[in-house]
């Protein structure tokens, strides 16, 4: 049977979050990490910029995932006030070192994090044989371009983001194998977990509960949400042996 060649990474970090379309002053998180934040993250550490269009377009079409909840955290809503008349909030140092300019005005915000919580996801990319390559997307993993966060720039990994390299017969097997992080309390069931899954993907692994339509795709061109696409969530019994390297 073909088997595909997957990367597998730990989203364990103080502070994350996932986007979503924006409601007035509420900046909110969807549950788990979308196609455009995964495509961003992807582009930021092969040293993309947001200039580059049609490179990220291309990353986010070709770019396949599972995801699984390994503890939840806690839904965190964070209120800020920032008065962007005063001069020394005028200009601040970007990711790549370079200092950037602001528009005055107060804004006032309310940010939505998950804290404390921790997600395994095995990705791949298809078609194999385009640029970047899997090859190239370890590599960007392994040494980033630039600085990577999982959402906002306040959002920093309390880890190493990329766990291994993982052959499965697909995404959702490579996911159950990864070796779960330790539980964070002493009730958090370690048999399944919560996940998400591209529509078609099975195993007897997973147990789907239900479709999901997913608004999380990005217009890079125009730096805005478009269309939507349909993903599986259920739970996925995980193994207690890892199977990357």
């Amino acid at each position: 049977m073909p088997v595909i060649d997957c990367l597998l990474l730990r989203f364990d970090a103080p502070l994350m979050s996932f986007g979503g379309v924006l409601v007035d002053e509420h900046g909110v998180t969807h549950e788990l990490p979308g196609l455009s934040m995964l495509t961003g993250l992807l582009g930021n550490a092969l040293g993309y910029r947001h200039q580059d269009f049609a490179s990220l377009e291309r990353l986010q079409e070709r770019l396949y995932y599972a995801v699984r909840q390994d503890h939840q955290g806690q839904k965190l809503v964070d209120f800020h006030t920032v008065d962007f008349n005063q001069g020394f909030m005028r200009s601040s140092w970007t990711t790549s070192g370079k200092l950037e300019r602001r528009g005055g005005g107060t804004h006032l915000r309310y940010r939505h994090y998950w804290a404390d919580a921790v997600y395994s996801l095995a990705l791949t990319l298809d078609p194999a044989a385009e640029e970047p390559s899997l090859d190239e997307l370890e590599a960007a993993l392994r040494s980033p371009a630039r600085p990577l966060f999982l959402g906002r720039k306040c959002c920093l990994p309390a880890t190493s983001l990329l766990l291994g390299r993982g052959q499965a017969d697909n995404l959702l097997s490579a996911l159950a194998g990864i070796e779960p992080p330790p539980a964070r309390d002493e009730t958090a069931a370690r048999d399944t977990v919560k996940a998400w899954w591209p529509e078609g993907e099975a195993s007897p692994a997973a147990i789907p509960t239900r479709r999901l339509a997913h608004t999380d795709r990005r217009d890079w061109a125009n730096q805005v949400h478009t269309g939507r696409r349909f993903i599986t969530e259920g739970r996925l019994r995980i193994a207690t042996e890892p199977n990357h390297g």
